[in-house]
């Protein structure tokens, strides 16, 4: 005998999970880290071609340098910026909890439309509306998603965020550097390491999105390798100039 096509439904499970992409970390993780190695390989590559490849101490100075500066200066940003917006969020929040308060009914009517616009029976979407706005703590985490797009319990977090960048963005400056500071007198261990480096940037970015990973690795190691490349080359002008 078959098996009842409601108990077949009732034996199935969802085995998978989904990570968190709204905890504020991502972003500035990958974006720290990339800018770290591209804006401080730049640096160097820049002070290289205006010093003629010598004065290696100076290279470890403006290496060290843009490193502190870049980290310190990302943080501070990340820090506003995520701030300022979930500040921002929390703000309209707020005025939607107000109406909800004030006009209960037009706000559950709102809410059933959004449902029957996005192809749910009225019947259904006035119901379910109905029941929503019967905790109004949950009606404003309802209309929160639905209106503003955000979860008024998962804002991303401003510290988070500033520490992933000031972490991320030194590991990648220090990358560049490094091969200075180990001894190394001429650009190429330098270039070397901060080229691995950013295909590994690349290719480790790929795995959450649809790109493949060597696609990934090589477009960064191209993009990262031209902003040296101008910057050496503007370097040499200058440093031709005022020599």
């Amino acid at each position: 005998m078959d098996e009842h096509p409601a108990t077949a439904a009732n034996e199935q499970t969802v085995n998978h999970e989904h990570p968190n992409v709204s905890g504020g970390w991502l972003r500035p993780a990958v974006f720290g880290a990339m800018d770290g190695l591209v804006s401080n390989f730049a640096l160097i590559a820049g002070v290289v071609g205006g010093t003629e490849g010598g004065h290696s101490d100076t290279v470890v100075l403006a290496g060290l340098a843009g490193l502190a500066a870049g980290a310190f200066s990302m943080a501070a940003g990340e820090y506003t910026s995520v701030a300022s917006q979930a500040e921002y969020t929390a703000k309209e929040i707020e005025i939607e909890r107000r109406e909800i308060l004030a006009s209960p009914l037009a706000e559950q009517a709102e809410l059933a439309q959004m449902y029957v616009d996005r192809g749910i029976d009225r019947l259904l979407a006035d119901q379910v509306a109905a029941q929503v706005h019967s905790d109004p703590r949950l009606a404003v985490q309802v209309h929160a998603r639905e209106e503003l797009g955000v979860d008024p319990d998962n804002l991303p977090s401003p510290v988070v965020a500033a520490v992933s960048s000031f972490i991320s963005f030194a590991i990648g400056a220090a990358l560049p550097v490094l091969p200075y500071v180990l001894g190394a007198d001429t650009i190429w261990p330098a270039l070397l390491v901060s080229l691995v480096g950013l295909f590994a940037c690349g290719a480790v970015v790929s795995a959450v999105t649809t790109r493949t990973w060597w696609y990934g690795g090589i477009r960064q190691m191209v993009l990262g390798g031209l902003a040296a490349g101008v910057t050496f080359f503007i370097g040499s002008l200058v440093g031709a100039s005022l020599g």
